[in-house]
């Protein structure tokens, strides 16, 4: 296998260079994202992104468990990623990659702690039964910032998803089939969506949405994840250089403006789903 090469050093200077003159390898200014490409499958809760040439695949089930002892009234969000050596080079087989871990801690974060899905209405008997919902993210492509692809193919495949539905009578749980009875789809407060900024001369200069040439050379992340509200609802920043309260203002901002649209994007590709799902069932 071709293992994955750092910069060289001419590369590293010609790239903060450029960076420093405005100019980025893929000719964006710094606070510009890639091309967004959202594409929902056939079955409810399948989404792929592509984000430039970075591209993760979701896929959202569910099953009935039992509830944790300290949330009887509440369901399971669980999350898990996988990254192959043909996304990365330098992946090592069967051994989670830094890039791969950080994604899953950021978007759990995300999702877990900002309250986005009614996990209350996952339950079906308090203390017994309830929904146990699984999202399995893909690396497919890894051109750098897999984790805003991440949270938008999560968030995309959370919204698309449709889980059975379950008459309660008594102590008897009866789980109707898709055939028989409509779907139904999960309830999700709002959208938390990630925007990952790549830092460099000492914090004084930073870009949006960096390729994976420009995470090899950066001194520092930061992600931060923002709804349409325009609420903060996570700030990660796994080391690096240290920020000043302006420069996070600043990001803070910028992200507000990316979430607005990037929320547009995902709302439009459901809608897009929904039109040809209701032509289809009409034919």
């Amino acid at each position: 296998m071709v293992k994955e090469t750092e910069p060289s050093i001419p590369e590293k200077a010609f790239i903060l260079q450029a960076l420093k003159e405005g100019y980025r390898l893929d000719c964006r200014n710094k606070i510009e994202f890639r091309n967004i490409e959202i594409n929902l499958g056939r079955e409810f809760g399948h989404a792929e992104v592509q984000l430039g040439s970075t591209r993760v695949f979701a896929k959202v089930s569910c099953e009935v468990t039992r509830p944790y002892e300290g949330r009887p009234t509440e369901g399971i969000l669980v999350l898990n990623t996988e990254m192959s050596p043909m996304a990365i080079p330098s992946l090592e087989p069967g051994r989670p990659s830094e890039d791969e871990v950080l994604a899953s801690r950021i978007i759990e974060k995300a999702l877990k702690r900002s309250d986005a899905i009614d996990t209350e209405g996952l339950c079906i008997i308090a203390g017994e039964k309830v929904w146990t919902i699984r999202i399995d993210i893909h690396f497919l492509d890894h051109d750098g910032n897999i984790v805003d692809a991440a949270c938008i193919a999560a968030l995309t495949a959370l919204s698309h998803f449709r889980r059975p539905d379950v008459t309660v009578v008594g102590t008897d749980v009866t789980i109707h089939s898709l055939e028989s009875r409509n779907p139904v789809p999960l309830t999700i407060h709002h959208m938390p969506i990630c925007v990952t900024f790549a830092f460099f001369d000492n914090g004084n200069l930073f870009v949006v949405d960096p390729l994976h040439r420009e995470e090899q050379v950066r001194e520092g992340d930061m992600t931060l994840t923002i709804n349409s509200y325009q609420e903060i609802c996570a700030i990660s920043k796994a080391g690096g250089i240290p920020l000043e309260l302006k420069t996070i203002v600043e990001c803070s901002e910028i992200a507000a403006s990316k979430v607005e649209n990037i929320t547009a994007l995902i709302k439009a590709a459901l809608k897009q789903d929904a039109q040809k799902r209701f032509v289809h069932y009409q034919i």
